[in-house]
C-alpha cells in the first residue's frame, strides 16, 4: 500500500514537472518575435547561451558532465536530433509560420504514443484513447489546413513541420531512455552537452547560409538571453526531470501544452487576428490535455 502510494507521488510529480516545463518552453516563439535575428541564428543563441549558463552551474557544483562514452554518446546523438528538429522547424515556419510549424512539429505525441505501446508494453487508457483524438480535432481546428487550396512552397512547410516532428519525439524518447539511466550525468550535465552540440550545428548551418550573428539592439539581446535560460534551462530541466517519472504516451500529450500556449500568447502579446473556430480548437486541445492528465491521476 505504502509503495504504491510513493508511487502515484512520484508520478504525479512527473506530470506536474512536465507541465511546468512546457509552460517555459512555450514562450520561446514570444522571445524569437522579439528578437531582429533569422530563427536559425535565434536557434543558436537559445542553446549557446543555455549551454554556457549550465555549464557554469555545473563548475559551481563541481560536477563533471563525464560519466563514460557510452552515456555521451547518447548526449551527442541527443544534441543531434534536437538540431535536426529545430532546423526543420525553422524551414517549416519560414514557408507556413510559427503557429502552424510549432503545431506540426507538435504532432510527435502521436508517435510517442505509438513507440510506448508497441516496444515499452505502455497500456493505453480509455481517457488517453479520448484525448488523443480530441486533441487531433483541436489543434486541426488551431492549424485550418486547407490542403486542395495551399501552393508549393506551402505544402514544402508542412512536410518539414512533420519531419521536425519525427526529429522530435526521437529526440525525447532518447533523452528519456538517457535520463532513466542508473549512475548516468545529471539532468543538467546532459543538457549540457545536448546544448553546445546543438549549438555548434546550428552555427554551423547558420554561418553556411550566411546569415547574421549581430545583435542589432539591445531587446534582441535581452531576449536571445531570457530564450535561452527559460526555453533552454529552467524549461527543459524541468522537462527532463519529470519524463522518466510518466509515461510516453502521457508525456507527449502533456507536451502539447506549449503550441497551446504558444498560441495564446501570440493573441494576448502581439495581438494576432484570431477567428471563433481557432479558439475553439485551442479550448478542444487544452481539454484533451486535462483529460489526459486527470485520466492518469486516477489510476
Amino acid at each position: 500500500m505504502i509503495s504504491n502510494f510513493r508511487l502515484a507521488v512520484d508520478k504525479t510529480s512527473g506530470a506536474r514537472l512536465v507541465v511546468m516545463g512546457a509552460i517555459l518552453i512555450s514562450f520561446s516563439g514570444v522571445f524569437v518575435k522579439l528578437a531582429d535575428v533569422t530563427p536559425t541564428v535565434a536557434g543558436f543563441y537559445r542553446t549557446f547561451n543555455g549551454g554556457i549558463i549550465l555549464a557554469l552551474l555545473l563548475v559551481l557544483k563541481r560536477e563533471s558532465p563525464w560519466k563514460g562514452g557510452s552515456f555521451f554518446i547518447l548526449g551527442v546523438f541527443s544534441g543531434l536530433l534536437f538540431s535536426f528538429d529545430l532546423f526543420f522547424w525553422h524551414m517549416s515556419v519560414h514557408s507556413v509560420g510559427p503557429g502552424l510549424a510549432t503545431i506540426l512539429t507538435n504532432f510527435q505525441v502521436f508517435l510517442m504514443a505509438l513507440f510506448g505501446v508497441a516496444f515499452l508494453g505502455e497500456r493505453v487508457t480509455k481517457n488517453l484513447i479520448v484525448a488523443i483524438p480530441l486533441a487531433v480535432a483541436g489543434l486541426y481546428l488551431l492549424a485550418g489546413v486547407r490542403w486542395k487550396e495551399l501552393g508549393p512552397d506551402y505544402r514544402a512547410g508542412v512536410f518539414f513541420g512533420l519531419a521536425a516532428a519525427v526529429c522530435y519525439a526521437f529526440y525525447m524518447l532518447v533523452l528519456r531512455k538517457l535520463q532513466s539511466l542508473d549512475n548516468g550525468p545529471s539532468v543538467m550535465a546532459n543538457l549540457t552537452i545536448i546544448s553546445f552540440i546543438t549549438a555548434i550545428l546550428l552555427g554551423v548551418s547558420a554561418w553556411y547560409h550566411g546569415e547574421s550573428f549581430r545583435m542589432p539592439d539591445m531587446q534582441t539581446a535581452f531576449s536571445l538571453t531570457a530564450y535561452g535560460i527559460f526555453s533552454q534551462v529552467l524549461g527543459w530541466m524541468l522537462i527532463t526531470k519529470g519524463l522518466p517519472k510518466i509515461r510516453s504516451s502521457l508525456a507527449g500529450l502533456l507536451l502539447l501544452l506549449q503550441p497551446s500556449l504558444a498560441f495564446l500568447w501570440d493573441i494576448l502579446f502581439f495581438q494576432r487576428p484570431t477567428a471563433a473556430i481557432e479558439l475553439i480548437g485551442a479550448a478542444i486541445a487544452l481539454s484533451a490535455i486535462y483529460m489526459g492528465t486527470a485520466g492518469k491521476r486516477n489510476k
